[in-house]
């Protein structure tokens, strides 16, 4: 791809995002403003149900059998639950359980 198309797809990909996500909240407004019961729902809703959705994701492919058991896996999870209990920061538990997975990979079950 050239620079130009480079260019284009990211514009593109950053205005189809920012449009699902403004548009809901202009459409299911009242007349004073106030957002939908419906809408409001599924903002306290879908975070949770998208995170569970996420941990089932990646732990669908782990092999429970082999010889880690799965170890690696399920470490860097807790690492990454306990770190954002503590500092409630989505980037350091993200970077951290990452980290802590690929040292567990690379360096302890070998």
């Amino acid at each position: 791809m050239t620079l130009i198309q480079q260019l284009a797809t990211i514009l593109i990909a950053a205005v189809a995002n920012m449009t699902t996500r403004i548009v809901p909240f202009k459409i299911f407004r009242d007349q004073n403003g106030h957002v939908s019961p419906y809408i409001d729902g599924l903002g306290k809703f879908l975070p949770p149900a998208i995170m569970a959705m996420l941990v089932v994701y990646c732990y669908r492919s782990v092999n429970w059998l082999g010889a880690s058991h799965g170890l690696p896996d399920l470490i860097a999870g807790i690492v990454t639950v306990i770190v954002h209990l503590i500092w409630r920061s989505l980037f350091t538990s993200l970077i951290l359980g990452t980290v802590a997975y690929i040292v567990l990979i690379n360096f302890v079950f070998k």
